[in-house]
């Protein structure tokens, strides 16, 4: 602690009056990513630093609006207003222009916007701490910060334009995997974040943020994101999987379940919902085989299972729920 607030005192002194920290305004240096999908015009903004939860201070977007990245000397201000000015109908060069006619510290800070329609504005401080440095592309650019050497920007950049088969939130993890491979954050790793909000909004945040993973303290974060990454996709089948069952598409719902249960085959919901699934279609013997080891490692699914046919969720015969319920 003394030494930090050693280092903050001396920053504090060569930056004169201008103010560059603040316990609401962390020190995330860090390397990131913002993007637009061309196809879906979904975009992303995804990061990772040397930081506690770094996609606390970093990472903003609205769906039909933009995306922000603001890192080093964070001004976390910028995220929502940013935002803000984009909504107003100006483009990401003129929100970010106006973000730092009134920030005093812009020569400390990062900043990377991309609006709705694909335009990318970027700016890194004299003062950054080096290796700091930016690159733009078609609908992205990616930055950073205190890196370990100066050739993280541009590994990035290629990363992303050569995985442009992959979804957006798979092709920006491959930006940020490039950036650790070439040397990242100086001091190491310790938080990453991943967003994606639809290009157009609909009814609602709750339907327009697609994609909101954060790994706040890991030893390998990138690597954690992936597998939430993974298993978000995994439940976007479950989800689908329960959609077919309000539609009483129980075939669809099967569908659903089985690969789900493929990507996370020791996952005991995936299995759970797919076994009742299977007990709907009147295909309780296959129902029973996925059952009778879910019971078995943990009880109170079968404790569950009865509560089910009273609100429709299992509709078997009472002999056969008898059967499903006496499993060993």
């Amino acid at each position: 602690m003394k030494t930090l607030l050693f280092f903050l005192a001396l920053l504090s002194s060569h930056f004169a009056t201008a103010q560059v920290y603040s316990v609401t305004d962390p020190l995330a240096h860090t390397f990131s990513i913002v993007a637009r999908d061309l196809k879906t015009g979904d975009m992303a903004v995804a990061v990772q630093s040397h930081w506690f939860s770094v996609g606390t201070s970093v990472s903003w977007g609205e769906a039909g609006v933009g995306v922000v990245a603001t890192q080093s000397f964070t001004n976390k201000s910028f995220g929502p207003r940013g935002l803000a000015l984009l909504k107003s109908g100006k483009t990401a060069q003129k929100a970010l222009d106006e973000l730092l006619a009134a920030d005093e510290s812009r020569d400390v800070r990062q900043v990377a916007i991309l609006d709705a329609k694909g335009n990318v504005a970027t700016h890194t401080g004299k003062k950054c701490i080096d290796e700091a440095g930016h690159v733009q592309g078609t609908q992205f650019s990616v930055q950073a910060n205190m890196m370990l050497n100066n050739t993280v920007p541009a590994a990035m950049a290629k990363a992303y334009e050569q995985h442009a088969t992959l979804p957006l939130a798979e092709r920006v993890l491959a930006a940020l995997d490039a950036a650790q491979a070439a040397g990242g954050d100086i001091r190491g790793r310790q938080s990453a974040a991943l967003l994606v909000v639809r290009g157009t909004a609909t009814e609602g945040p709750w339907a327009d943020r697609l994609i909101d993973l954060r790994v706040d303290d890991a030893a390998e974060p990138l690597q954690e994101l992936r597998r939430l990454l993974n298993l978000h996709r995994a439940y976007e089948h479950m989800n689908a999987g329960d959609l077919a069952v309000e539609k009483n598409d129980v075939p669809g719902a099967i569908r659903e379940y089985e690969a789900a249960e493929k990507m996370f085959p020791q996952n005991l919901e995936m299995k759970y919902w797919h076994a009742i699934s299977l007990a709907n279609k009147q295909q309780v013997p296959a129902a029973l085989a996925l059952l009778r080891p879910i019971f078995q490692q943990e009880p109170n699914w079968r404790i569950l299972t009865g509560r089910l046919p009273k609100v429709g969720l299992l509709t078997v015969s009472p002999a056969e729920l008898a059967q499903i319920m006496s499993l060993k």
